[in-house]
């Protein structure tokens, strides 16, 4: 468990951070005052570390911009499924030639209606677990429900032409229990009939990277990001851990 190995490692006087054994001990003020990159093998005391809670560590990371942000929570998720909700599916745009849809209105206060569109190959209908469906006015509870019995999930609303995906703010993907993300800076979202391109291949394998390059998505990638505070007599040293 990290959390309570970083503990642990407040707690000592001296810890060897690094294990570069040919290596004599460098003080962090000649590190800090060197150009980088060197190597450099040191004894430090941990005096902080960021995040105190493990699960803010994780962030999700644009390689083409390089940008950072926060993993959105299951209450953002939410308002943007319930503002999609309240454009009824588009009936002009369901059963074409590589998906079969199926509609039903909730029991709820609002009569909400939903539309699932199951993506055909070869003019049949997959396995479950090989399927890739597409949902309009779905809630959260119902769409985990569908991504832990299907393939994959995309939330989408209807336009007057074709059915699109929502704001980027949500997963525009969800396979079992991951989300993927879109970078809403770098990302050209485009209608989800260049889906048809994919399941017409031999065998469609949906990966979400063909699937983001098909929707002009720039797929964001989960990282794992830590600050520690080093210090010895002579100093002290920011070091960073960044991975996917």
């Amino acid at each position: 468990d990290l959390e309570l190995h970083l503990q642990r490692c407040q707690q000592l006087s001296v810890t060897v951070l690094t294990d570069h054994q040919d290596l004599s001990n460098t003080e962090l003020r000649t590190i800090t005052n060197s150009t980088a990159p060197q190597q450099y093998r040191i004894r430090a005391k941990l005096r902080t570390y960021k995040p105190q809670k493990l699960h803010q560590s994780v962030k999700l990371h644009c390689s083409k911009c390089n940008s950072l942000q926060e993993v959105p929570d299951r209450d953002d998720f939410d308002f943007i499924l319930r503002g999609s909700a309240s454009t009824a599916p588009n009936p002009e745009l369901h059963n074409t030639s590589w998906y079969e849809s199926v509609t039903w209105t909730a029991q709820d206060q609002k009569q909400r209606e939903i539309a699932i569109h199951f993506v055909k190959h070869d003019e049949m209908l997959q396995h479950p677990e090989d399927t890739l469906l597409m949902i309009e006015g779905g809630t959260l509870k119902e769409i985990w429900k569908l991504s832990k019995k299907f393939k994959c999930v995309i939330p989408v609303r209807s336009t007057e032409d074709d059915l699109e995906l929502l704001d980027l703010s949500a997963p525009f993907l969800l396979q079992g229990n991951v989300k993927y993300y879109g970078c809403k800076q770098c990302s050209t979202p485009k209608p989800m009939k260049n889906l048809s391109s994919l399941a017409a291949e031999q065998q469609p394998s949906w990966e979400p990277t063909e699937i983001a390059q098909v929707l002009g998505i720039e797929l964001l990638q989960y990282v794992f990001i830590m600050k520690f505070t080093l210090v010895d007599e002579t100093g002290a040293l920011n070091a960073y851990l960044f991975d996917y």
